[in-house]
């Protein structure tokens, strides 16, 4: 028996891939904010899927889940750390606790998640995948914190692989552009954001299907893969890296004062996007 835990697993990207490790006969353990949305998804999933509502910023609550899923299932093989948040918006007139509570969930709470079951993963020489984004290849403006958080955590997962290599535990890195979920729909919803967006560079400004980065992803975590690709070009982005910060900027310059603008006239609205990140202002003001 092969088991799986996955973080922000009520929908979009982790709910996806915690059915595609359900279709392979894999057990999973779906962590999230949302109960009933979890349930859904566990109900999906078929027999052996359990769910647990915890915040992955919240180390005690997440090292008391660890251990309900060790105790349920006995092992644990796979852990997809994918919980995250995101905000836009010049850094200037962003909200500091916005702002901040991304780093938190995207950042700190991969850490809380790797420090909770890593434990797990040393028994059965398993394998731990972040979650990053083309964010960490390719930083653009107005998404500063996102952009801050996925380069973290894509040093936090370099450096994490380095430490447990010689316990036998795998660390891979997942990496995918903008893809069809509740936090890319929520982010287009602001006018000056998405037009900002669909003005970067081709192929960055593309929004890609779900399913098929879904599998992509599945497909390299499972072959234990140290980089992972959720679209054929991205590894081209990691040889770029060098002039990308120049590309972006001259493209700043000519266009981002007008969607800054827009984005004031609209009302300068630094809420965290999408469904999931409605779920956390909810779960972080109780």
């Amino acid at each position: 028996m092969t088991v799986a835990v996955v973080t922000g697993a009520a929908r979009g990207l982790g709910a996806l891939m915690a059915g595609k490790l359900a279709e392979r006969g894999i057990k999973v353990a779906l962590l999230g904010l949302e109960p009933e949305e979890l349930a859904l998804v566990a109900e999906k999933c078929g027999d052996g899927a359990a769910w647990w509502t915890v915040d992955v910023t919240d180390d005690t609550a997440l090292a008391a889940v660890a251990a309900e899923v060790k105790e349920r299932y006995g092992r644990i093989d796979i852990v997809v750390a994918n919980a995250g948040i995101a905000t836009g918006g010049p850094v200037e007139f962003s909200d500091p606790a916005t702002f901040n509570r991304v780093i938190q969930v995207n950042l700190m709470g991969s850490a809380s998640t790797a420090r909770a079951f890593l434990p797990a993963l040393r028994e059965s020489k398993g394998y731990f995948f972040q979650i990053a984004s083309l964010a960490a290849l390719c930083s653009a403006p107005m998404m500063a914190a996102y952009c801050a958080s996925k380069a973290g955590v894509e040093a936090f997962a370099h450096s994490l692989r380095a430490e447990v290599a010689i316990h036998g535990v795998g660390v891979g890195v997942g990496y995918l552009s903008w893809t069809d979920t509740d936090m890319v729909r929520g982010a287009d919803q602001d006018a000056a954001l998405r037009d900002m967006r669909n003005g970067l560079p081709s192929p960055a400004s593309k929004t890609y299907p779900l399913e098929p980065t879904v599998d992509r992803l599945v497909a390299g975590l499972l072959r234990r893969r140290p980089h992972v690709y959720g679209q054929w070009w991205l590894p081209a982005m990691k040889v770029a890296r060098p002039v990308i910060p120049a590309v972006i900027t001259r493209q700043s310059i000519k266009l981002l004062e007008g969607f800054e603008e827009r984005w004031k006239a609209a009302g300068a609205n630094t809420r965290l996007v999408g469904a999931g990140g409605a779920a956390n202002v909810t779960k972080h003001e109780e």
